[in-house]
């Protein structure tokens, strides 16, 4: 089982994000859950959200205290300490930034997979809501997960022109992630 925990703020899709993955892990035979935590529920707040990805089912629905995989949607929390609590050694970090270099650091970490995921979004969707750029780059760095049932997943969420557009971004999340191994 993957356990991965996601850090944003309030309007960044944090929860969706994890939602749309829960939702592609389905597509392909697995299983996924996901829930949020919320402090403050109002726009820009912090929000942390959880996703659980297995062949197995997947019963725990509590907080992950020692994940696998840190998604960070807001890069001013990429240094907090808060988010790197509890990462598992060998763990993987996928990073919303506009530095298009190695930026973090922590002993745990392995791989890290690095997107100005804002700048993707304000293009293909003209909003920076991050969140489907960051599901199609996850897929990519995490090896987990193809393109294809991400994209699908996001039929769920989107119709239309809003669509076409998330797709385009989670495909370019896909293709332009800079991984580097740790």
């Amino acid at each position: 089982m993957s356990e991965v925990r996601f850090h944003g703020r309030g309007g960044q899709g944090v929860v969706t994000t994890s939602k749309i993955l829960a939702n592609a892990f389905a597509r392909t035979g697995q299983f996924g859950a996901s829930f949020p935590m919320f402090g403050f529920e109002r726009r820009g707040a912090p929000v942390t959200a959880f996703g659980r990805f297995s062949d197995k089912p997947v019963r725990e629905k509590t907080q992950i205290y020692n994940p696998d995989i840190l998604v960070v949607l807001d890069p001013s929390q990429r240094d907090s300490e808060l988010v790197f609590k509890g990462l598992k050694p060998g763990g993987m970090m996928l990073l919303n930034d506009s530095a298009d270099t190695l930026s973090v650091s922590h002993e745990n970490l392995k791989k890290v997979g690095i997107i100005d995921a804002n700048k993707i979004a304000l293009e293909e969707i003209g909003l920076p809501i991050p969140n489907t750029v960051i599901a199609g780059a996850f897929a990519k760095m995490s090896g987990l997960l193809d393109i294809e049932p991400c994209c699908e997943a996001l039929q769920d969420y989107f119709s239309g022109k809003k669509l076409a557009a998330n797709i385009v971004c989670t495909k370019r999340g896909f293709e332009e992630v800079k991984i580097y191994e740790m």
